[in-house]
């Protein structure tokens, strides 16, 4: 039995074997987020400097290619909670997950024209990163209120809607920089005190 990537789900990769995969990800990223559904598997092996054999070793399919580069995005959001909650009190964590929230829609953006292309469909792929992001929210969002310093009178999926608001509203070029602003407008309509 093998995982979406071709791999034994009991086998790890040998450290270069990872690292060609690691590769494979990051170019497909750039590729899809440059030309979107129409980008090459031949260039993104060739941009990666690695073959296309060793391409499909790793990702079998379009699909499997798409869904890793998607999925480590996804693992990099969450990772990212809990290195944050590690280092830095809990509303600052928050504020800067939140900022990583916002590189994370810039990505999937990137990549939205590759995912449309899923054979199956996002449904299944964004229902399994939905609810880990809600829980990595959850548990920041939670810290944070411990604090006292910061309040909830919404439900904390709202501050992701909010970001993700602007980023489907507003003209293509400043939607980041608007997204950015966003995060510190409701953070500071949280505060308990000013």
């Amino acid at each position: 039995m093998t995982d979406l990537e071709g791999q034994s789900p009991t086998r790890k990769l040998r450290a270069d074997g990872e690292r060609n995969r690691l590769r494979l990800i990051e170019a497909a990223k750039r590729a899809f987020a440059e030309k979107g559904a129409s980008a090459s598997l031949d260039q993104i092996s060739r941009d990666a400097e690695l073959g296309i054999g060793t391409l499909y070793r790793h990702f079998p399919t379009r699909d499997a290619l798409v869904e890793a580069v998607y999925r480590q995005e996804t693992e990099a959001l969450l990772s990212g909670a809990e290195r944050l909650s590690r280092e830095l009190e809990p509303v600052a964590a928050l504020r800067e997950w939140l900022m990583l929230f916002v590189e994370y829609l810039e990505s999937k953006q990137g990549m939205s024209d590759a995912l449309k292309t899923l054979i199956g469909g996002t449904d299944a792929l964004y229902g399994e990163s939905s609810a880990k992001v809600r829980a990595a929210l959850g548990t920041l969002v939670a810290a944070a209120v411990q604090t006292g310093q910061i309040r909830m009178d919404m439900e904390p999926l709202d501050l992701l809607r909010a970001i993700a608001g602007i980023a489907n509203m507003s003209p293509a070029e400043n939607w980041k920089r608007s997204a950015v602003v966003m995060v510190d407008v409701l953070l500071e309509g949280l505060r308990t005190s000013r």
